[in-house]
């Protein structure tokens, strides 16, 4: 064992002890969050607009701060965007995140010298818990990669602005920067592809022992990494390869084809890093679930899914039951109130709190009122394609509402398969049978011969890869989304059915 490794046992041991003294009492410590945030901006515009000052308790906080997305928050935004200083949180930003809005176009998300430590702090105790529990630690004493966003930033009126993976890579630790690739010249390229095949030639001779990244482009990654070393799997390629570090994509869809890539089973952390804030991150191999960082400088708020749209309910941690679909919000020492992240989570766990990402709120069906959620549509493919011995690169699904004269509406299922079923007819039964049993409202509209049966539409080899690079989001940060009540993204993978 080398010393990097050695060390990393007490070190991991002792944030351990730390995180275990918030975790005993996790409601107790969004308590002392809530209370922080608001005597640290009570002198804000944003604090004093929604006056701060006179609020003693979350009760009081639910009346005074609404719920609210980006759009609601932009014009606080903008002033900050434009220079002011004290608008949402005391003093000017370190950074702005630049993310990719739907509505807003491109969004500012600030993160401030208070919060910034937190994203770094709980990208680290991911790691050093899974050395506490498993023992593991070899893996530190070689190479490890962490696919990401370029690093380069832009600054506007003093402030830098970039991705947050790229903001990140100016934080890693020193003790971590000569074990990290890829080199800085290759992290600034900027095209994805090329970037891809830059990092290949950089680590096909490394010993990597630790891999990080969003799983699509991950297996991009070992698609080029193979082809390069002729056909040779990434465990022959990499041998001390032995952790899998991913995040913002559910990993179940791409778990049998990086696997099998990979060529043997390996351990994995999955973390739920966000530019507003990281707010989850696996701390058990054994169990279920991601534990809610609910000392990390964020106060939480969970509205029923359902509710939504209609003078929602809002909870605090302590309130929440198990195995409901809460819509997230954040309340952050970066300054965003009452925000909506636009993530829906449930809870599997109150002993610690623990959580599992089920999709997005505006991601869902529900074109004839069914409310297919993505949870829902994973479970329906994975259950049968696991059954079957089928595998997924890729897949999203949108509704037909305008299907061929005589035909009810459905719901259509746009699929890449790295191995495809042998009967596509029976393999899409099975799927739509699934998802009745999964969603009541879907039965009933079946049953009801409202909607007729799923139909799946199956891909070309690298057709999300393709669309995706068509749109200008290789790569990255960006996800293909699994849910569409529109038919953008069906209609521009309709050119790479088979």
């Amino acid at each position: 064992m080398g010393l990097k490794a050695a060390l990393s046992k007490p070190f991991a041991a002792f944030a351990v002890w730390k995180i275990n003294k918030w975790k005993k009492n996790a409601v107790g410590a969004q308590t002392k969050i809530l209370q922080r945030l608001i005597a640290e901006a009570k002198y804000t515009a944003f604090g004093k607009d929604h006056h701060f000052g006179e609020i003693k308790n979350y009760a009081d906080f639910r009346k005074k701060v609404p719920v609210q997305d980006y759009e609601g928050l932009k014009p606080y935004v903008d002033r900050v965007v434009a220079g002011e200083a004290d608008v949402l949180w005391k003093g000017k930003p370190l950074y702005f995140a630049k993310t990719s809005g739907t509505t807003s176009g491109v969004k500012y998300i600030p993160l401030s010298k208070e919060s910034m430590p937190e994203h770094i702090k709980a990208a680290r105790n991911a790691i050093l818990t899974y050395i506490h529990e498993t023992g593991k630690a070899d893996f530190v004493n070689g190479k490890m990669i962490f696919l990401q966003g370029s690093p380069v930033l832009t600054v506007k009126h003093g402030i830098n602005i970039g991705r947050l993976s790229g903001i990140v890579a100016h934080h890693v630790p020193a003790y971590l920067q000569k074990n990290r690739l890829p080199s800085y010249p290759t992290n600034i390229i900027e095209d994805w592809e090329q970037k891809v095949d830059a990092i290949v030639e950089e680590t096909i001779d490394e010993d990597m022992t630790l891999i990080s990244g969003i799983p699509p482009w991950v297996q991009m990654y070992f698609d080029k990494l193979s082809e390069k070393s002729g056909g040779a799997k990434i465990a022959s390629i990499f041998r001390n390869f032995s952790l899998f570090i991913y995040g913002g994509v559910n990993f179940e869809p791409y778990r049998a084809k990086i696997e099998q890539s990979i060529g043997k089973k390996i351990d994995s952390i999955e973390t739920y890093p966000a530019s507003e804030g990281f707010i989850a991150y696996q701390d058990s191999q054994k169990e279920k679930g991601l534990l809610l960082l609910a000392d990390a400088g964020i106060f939480y708020e969970f509205i029923p899914a359902d509710e939504y749209n209609e003078n929602p309910t809002r909870l605090s941690l302590g309130e929440i039951e198990l195995d409901i679909n809460y819509a997230l919000i954040l309340n952050t020492n970066a300054g965003l109130w009452g925000y909506s992240i636009g993530d829906t989570i449930k809870f599997v766990s109150k002993d610690p709190y623990k959580i599992v990402v089920t999709g997005r709120i505006k991601h869902f069906i529900s074109a004839f009122g069914e409310h297919v959620i993505g949870e829902e549509v994973e479970h329906a493919l994975l259950s049968v394609a696991n059954e079957e011995q089928v595998e997924i690169t890729e897949f999203t699904v949108a509704p037909q509402v305008n299907p061929k004269a005589g035909e009810l509406p459905y719901h259509e299922w746009f699929i890449e398969f790295s191995s495809a079923p042998e009967d596509l007819a029976a393999f899409s039964k099975k799927v739509d049978q699934a998802l009745q049993k999964k969603n009541i409202y879907y039965f009933d509209l079946i049953e009801g011969n409202i909607l007729q049966p799923l139909v799946i539409r199956s891909l070309q080899k690298d057709a999300f890869v393709n669309y995706m690079k068509s749109e200008g989001k290789l790569g990255g940060q960006n996800k293909v989304p699994r849910l569409s009540n529109d038919r953008k993204l069906a209609d521009g993978l309709k050119q790479y059915v088979i």
